[in-house]
């Protein structure tokens, strides 16, 4: 095995990676290249958040868009409404701690899909209700299409 360098993580990354994979194992943590697995890390858990953050806002913008505008509900948008709830739901079966996350982005991703809606409908923003028009519980749930 070549010894694990810092440099190795900028000029071979999957190798930087399978080094340290091989380290940890090995329990040989004094070789390890603690400030970029530090920062790998950190990567993984804000890319968890990342994901629950634009898998809501598409969420949130499509059931606007199904309630504003049932003349033009199409089987796309169901999909659409459909497979973003899945991906939240196999992020928070990855990670249950997701859950918390999610309950406290809630009213900014609201306020984020009432802009993403208006754009894409051509609606004044002001047509959606400032306060989420949906149970937070509901907004996950497979069956629940607004009115």
């Amino acid at each position: 095995m070549q010894t694990l360098c810092p440099f190795l993580y900028d000029e071979d990354f999957n190798l930087w990676v399978e080094s340290t994979i091989e380290l940890l194992q090995q329990k040989r943590f004094d070789e390890l290249d603690i400030k970029n697995l530090i920062s790998e890390v950190e990567t993984m858990g804000n890319n968890d958040k990342k994901s629950v953050k634009s898998n809501l806002r598409i969420l949130l913008m499509h059931l606007l868009k199904w309630q504003h505008q049932p003349d033009k509900r199409t089987n796309s948008w169901r999909t659409t409404i459909k497979e973003h709830r899945n991906r939240l739901e196999d992020d928070f079966a990855n990670s249950p701690s997701l859950n918390n996350y999610f309950l406290e982005i809630f009213d900014e991703c609201y306020q984020k899909a009432r802009d993403l809606a208006s754009s894409e409908t051509g609606l004044s923003v002001t047509v959606f209700p400032v306060q989420c028009p949906f149970d937070i519980h509901l907004v996950i749930k497979s069956d629940f299409f607004p009115n």
